[in-house]
């Protein structure tokens, strides 16, 4: 019963092992999606400074308005890309702190069971004892004498043994 309960405890810790993998390759996920929109926003960025420099003539403006317009695309899906990195974060964090938790349940559980199975072989060694203690009382009952005795005054039976080895 004990090694069911580990070999379940380790199947749990497994399965929870590779969940924690999972998350935590979504999260990089996540962190590289944010760097790659980084980049091309610093990007658009300092071309719009450059664009700016040179004094844009009124033909080049429109052109500037085209490259700031998947900008903004960008930064929405920047903040949408942030956004999930930080729900994915706390449910990392939650699901690491429950899976801790069900770790020590299933720890603690396992040393209460390891207690009992203890405390079974403590009980059977003591019946064993007891036994061992009560063949060898009738061994030395059918070795002996026992004889029974009534006081006249007190009415009361004494028990005498007269052992014979």
């Amino acid at each position: 019963m004990v090694r069911m309960f580990e070999w379940k405890l380790e199947a749990k810790m497994i399965k929870e092992e590779s969940d924690y993998h999972n998350l935590e390759s979504m999260v990089q996920q996540v962190e590289q999606n944010l760097e790659l929109m980084t980049k091309c926003a610093v990007k658009v960025e300092s071309h719009v400074m450059k664009q700016t420099k040179h004094k844009l003539a009124p033909g080049t403006g429109l052109k500037l308005q085209a490259q700031k317009q998947p900008c903004l695309g960008q930064g929405t899906s920047m903040m949408v890309v942030k956004q999930n990195r930080d729900l994915a974060l706390q449910n990392l964090s939650m699901f690491v702190n429950n899976r801790h938790s069900s770790i020590k349940q299933l720890v603690s559980g396992a040393q209460t069971l390891n207690l009992v199975a203890e405390i079974l072989k403590s009980i059977d060694r003591i019946s064993e004892i007891k036994e061992d203690g009560r063949r060898s009382l009738e061994k030395l009952l059918a070795r002996s004498s026992v004889y029974i005795l009534q006081s006249p005054l007190t009415g009361f039976e004494n028990a005498f043994v007269s052992v014979n080895m």
